[in-house]
């Protein structure tokens, strides 16, 4: 069952679900939007960015980034999330690159992976709303609680910084020279089959006729 906004601000104050800091602003009819959080990394700063103290991220074109949501996100063993990133977003050419779903027993921020895809630089602001989260209810309790590498995970750690260092990002040219090339294989192919189909026609209208031309032969001489 997807929880509407009454139900997930019960589920906070009952602990079944708890969002740190919870904001009732921040409820949506049937989701809730979480902001953008205290620390990022991307392929362009190369480093973590304290965005409490800079107040903001900016994401080259092409560019990877790491993102923490500002919210702690805790769910008991009869609930589960699914999230992803705002439309705003998405129609400034920003693509979040994580797994959706947030299982049961889960306690942490989110860590989200932002891919710009634009040629012009996209800038979150720390505290910015970027993802909404939608909760659902099971029927019954999980078995075996979340234990994963991002339990109750609040900051940004080596291995995160180094996944963004050791990225390699695409520029705008070569994503529009590898499509330029794309396109045209395809063109030469589609010509090719064309060409080939060609023949291939022309063969089965020649063989018809030479069988149609033997069967009048055949049944001229047997009169």
């Amino acid at each position: 069952m997807i929880l509407t906004d009454e139900f997930i601000e019960k589920a906070n104050l009952e602990g079944g679900i708890k969002i740190e800091p919870f904001h009732k602003g921040q409820l949506q009819p049937a989701s809730y939007d979480l902001r953008v959080g205290p620390e990022a990394v991307s392929s362009s700063d190369r480093k973590k960015v304290d965005l409490a103290e800079k107040g903001f991220i900016e994401l080259a074109p092409s560019d990877f980034a790491i993102v923490l949501s500002e919210e702690i996100i805790f769910l008991d063993n009869q609930h589960t999330a699914r999230f992803g990133l705002r439309s705003k977003w998405a129609r400034k050419g920003l693509v979040a690159t994580t797994g959706p779903q947030i299982d049961p027993g889960f306690k942490g921020r989110l860590t989200v992976g932002l891919t710009n895809l634009t040629n012009k630089k996209v800038s979150l602001s720390h505290l910015d709303d970027f993802l909404t989260v939608e909760f659902h209810r099971l029927e019954s309790p999980a078995k075996k609680a979340y234990s994963g590498p991002y339990q109750e995970k609040t900051t940004l750690e080596g291995e995160d910084i180094e996944a963004v260092l050791d990225r390699e990002v695409m520029s705008i040219s070569d994503i529009t020279d590898t499509l330029r090339t794309l396109t045209a294989t395809v063109s030469n192919m589609e010509k090719s089959i064309n060409k080939t189909l060609w023949w291939v026609g022309t063969g089965v209208v020649v063989i018809a006729l030479l069988v149609a031309i033997f069967g009048i032969l055949v049944a001229w001489f047997s009169k």
